[in-house]
């Protein structure tokens, strides 16, 4: 088991990156993410939060990523893992995955 538990973290808005046709917006990526992390690592302590970067953001950490973001540094959603980018745009399952792995989760081999 990690010793520590992994954040996770989704920016993103509502409205759907003009770069990414056909992808989910940010709030379905987080749903999405939360419930593929579920599944294969049961039991598994992380925390996961949605920032919304055209919303009030209250520290300066995530006002400065926002800012990326809507100066096209990074493409949205951008979902982070201790402070590490896995995936922008068009986010996949298996770079943040990996990333967890190496933290020490263990997949759940009933899945």
């Amino acid at each position: 088991m990690p010793s520590t538990k992994p954040m996770i973290e989704i920016y993103g808005t509502a409205v759907i990156c003009a770069s990414c046709v056909n992808a989910p917006s940010s709030k379905d990526t987080y749903e999405w993410l939360q419930a593929a992390i579920n599944r294969k690592y049961p039991n598994q302590a992380y925390d996961i939060r949605y920032i919304d970067i055209e919303g009030p953001i209250e520290n300066e950490r995530d006002q400065e990523y926002a800012a990326r973001i809507q100066e096209d540094e990074f493409f949205y959603p951008l979902v982070l893992i201790n402070n590490e980018v896995v995936g922008e745009g068009y986010v996949q399952l298996k770079p943040v995955f990996t990333a967890l792995e190496n933290l020490g989760f263990m997949p759940d081999q009933t899945v």
